[in-house]
């Protein structure tokens, strides 16, 4: 897959993040720097961000299905009720509250995706349609192939690639038509439904691997904080970034240490190229664990029930 990943596929799963490293002049553990950014420089008017700046933020969140497989791997088995009722999508009046949402049911495919729920896979595919069509985007989603393919219990992974396929090329579209605005909010919604996930797991069964995942996603919050602080001249912008301010200050007890390791040339797909070998310690208290998932649920409740 091509890995130049878009918005809404990188937080498909969730997770991931970018790395800001300081490391001390003797090679010794460092503590990673979080890069808060000063309310005043929002104040008087949104922070234009340059297109390449947000697609490169955009696309070195994370790759997909990473997570999905990750939560999989616990040896939790699928639920239900995690997911988002798909009985409210007639009330989503405003491109807002669609695109946020569409996000959410776009992660909420990747998990039924992953565990192969493919009877389940209908009713969520005909809310992604709908919000498709009415944010003008429905045209890039294959849903008749997606469709015959969970109807008939087809090759799951045709159905995860043609899945994956529609949501690149509709935010593909959506960051070249200067609609970015509506990129963030799905990639805003994919990521909080992701880590949504990933926490009712993680309330489960404590994972490390998972734990350290929802831990590492400190960055990539603040990377989501900073595109959408780019549109909160918009009220409903506004209010967005205040409930995602919640979360990032549930994360400030959250500490990522690298121990950094010496870099090794491999070969990849025919091409050599550098692979860190830098080891990542995260430290994460189970009371810090326990506000972080409280504040995700809050946020992810807000958005589900707009």
């Amino acid at each position: 897959m091509n890995k130049r990943i878009s918005t809404v596929l990188a937080i498909l799963i969730a997770g991931g993040s970018l790395l800001m490293v300081n490391c001390n002049g003797d090679g010794s553990k460092s503590k990673k720097d979080d890069f808060a950014i000063p309310d005043s420089i929002f104040k008087d008017k949104p922070l234009m961000i340059s297109k390449e700046a947000m697609n490169d933020i955009i696309d070195n969140i994370s790759s997909p299905v990473e997570m999905a497989a990750l939560i999989k791997s616990t040896g939790v088995p699928f639920n239900q009720k995690f997911l988002a009722s798909t009985k409210n999508v007639d009330n989503l009046s405003t491109d807002f509250k669609q695109a946020l949402n569409l996000g959410v049911y776009g992660c909420d495919l990747g998990y039924l995706n992953m565990y192969e729920k493919t009877g389940s896979i209908i009713s969520n595919m005909q809310a992604i349609k709908k919000l498709a069509d009415q944010l003008r985007i429905g045209h890039f989603f294959d849903f008749n192939t997606i469709k015959r393919l969970a109807t008939n219990n087809e090759n799951i992974d045709s159905l995860m690639y043609i899945s994956v396929s529609s949501f690149n090329n509709m935010d593909e579209y959506l960051r070249e038509n200067n609609r970015s605005d509506i990129s963030s909010l799905l990639v805003t919604g994919m990521w909080i439904e992701g880590m949504y996930l990933a926490c009712q797991v993680v309330k489960e069964v404590p994972h490390k691997d998972l734990v350290e995942r929802i831990g590492d996603s400190k960055i990539v919050l603040s990377d989501l904080l900073l595109i959408l602080k780019n549109y909160q001249s918009n009220s409903s912008f506004a209010n967005l970034v205040k409930e995602i301010e919640k979360i990032k200050k549930e994360y400030e007890n959250v500490t990522i240490h690298v121990i950094p390791g010496e870099p090794e040339m491999v070969e990849i797909d025919g091409m050599l190229t550098f692979k860190s070998n830098d080891q990542q310690i995260i430290d994460i208290s189970d009371e810090t664990l326990a506000k972080i998932i409280a504040a995700i649920e809050n946020t992810r409740t807000m958005i589900i029930n707009l």
